[in-house]
């Protein structure tokens, strides 16, 4: 058995480069991160660095379902962390679900940087019992490689998960509705809830983030996914997402990637009312679009920072808040 508190080593090689992708026409006009993407995407396999082999030794007692959280982390968001595993991601049992954490992240920066970052999440692992990490470069255009490796993983490490948040490090996560919602969803074998997005289509704007070459992807849109800030899935879907992949290129948009291994398995991703990963939309701007009230039914929001996201969850658990009566069917 690997010891909790000490990295996993592996030996995995290093990727070289597929350099012939630089003669492909305009790929010298591209931005340097796709150029990068590019001549790494046919590598999808990194050495871990750390990892919680006991994350999911979950006591079964009466049969209580279990609920895997995994947040997308970089390295240097320890304030971040630290803030989650006080509030919406701390590991408990919730009206009868059990609830475990585990942050994925690669690495950032080179040299003393990425000594003293990674010295950094192995104090924490000593101590919460909850990163896994490969050393791969933290970016953007990389966030698919958390997917596809925390699938991997999963199923080599938490095969008795039920249930699966996968999400930002900056969104608020009611994570007491979340297990109210999934209670429900227990005898659905496919899940996959969020944010849908039904007509989005490839970024051509080489100025973008988001930017697609016909390259990459050729059709005019992409298949349906939902949005990565975060959204909920089941065991049944993890494991099918993670046999898809094992056929599909990767591609550098995380959350499209997962839709378009959904689709090639034939499953549909779903919408979800109470799910607001581009942020929560209040309806005057008299309002203060941090009233806990518009928080309390809801079961996500996006773009919070540390002491929000802290405040926000004390007060819609405190005794004392008073809001309008309000029907909402999670």
């Amino acid at each position: 058995m690997v010891s909790q508190a000490q990295p996993l080593v592996m030996t995995t090689p290093r990727c070289e480069q597929n350099v012939s992708v630089a003669n492909i026409e305009e790929f010298s006009t591209f931005p340097t991160p796709m150029q990068d993407f590019l001549y790494d995407r046919h590598y999808r396999y990194f050495p871990m660095l750390l990892t919680v082999p006991n994350k999911c030794t979950i006591p079964k007692r009466s049969g209580e379902p279990f609920f895997l959280l995994t947040i997308k982390s970089s390295p240097e968001n320890y304030e971040r962390r630290a803030v989650l595993r006080k509030t919406w991601a701390a590991e408990r049992l919730q009206n009868g679900m059990w609830i475990r954490t585990v942050f994925l992240t690669g690495t950032t920066g080179t040299g003393f940087k990425k000594q003293r970052l990674n010295k950094l999440l192995k104090l924490e692992n000593t101590r919460y019992q909850d990163i896994l990490q490969w050393d791969f470069t933290d970016s953007f255009y990389n966030l698919m490689l958390k997917q596809v490796l925390f699938l991997d993983w999963m199923q080599n490490w938490c095969p008795t998960a039920d249930f699966l948040f996968n999400g930002d490090d900056d969104v608020f996560a009611n994570t007491d509705n979340m297990v109210e919602f999934l209670k429900g969803q227990r005898d659905n074998k496919h899940l996959y809830i969020g944010q849908l997005l039904l007509t989005s289509p490839p970024v051509r704007n080489k100025n973008s983030k988001y930017f697609i070459p016909e390259l990459i992807e050729k059709a005019d849109m992409y298949a349906p996914y939902c949005s990565g800030g975060g959204y909920l899935y089941s065991r049944f879907t993890a494991r099918t997402i993670l046999q898809m992949s094992q056929s599909i290129t990767l591609m550098p948009i995380d959350d499209v990637y997962m839709g378009m291994c959904l689709q090639r398995a034939g499953l549909r991703p779903m919408n979800h009312h109470g799910v607001w990963a581009n942020g929560l939309i209040i309806p005057s701007n008299k309002l203060d679009i941090y009233d806990p009230c518009h928080y309390r039914e809801i079961i996500l929001s996006h773009k919070f920072f540390p002491h929000q996201i802290f405040l926000l969850w004390d007060e819609i658990h405190g005794k004392d808040l008073k809001c309008s009566k309000k029907e909402v069917n999670l």
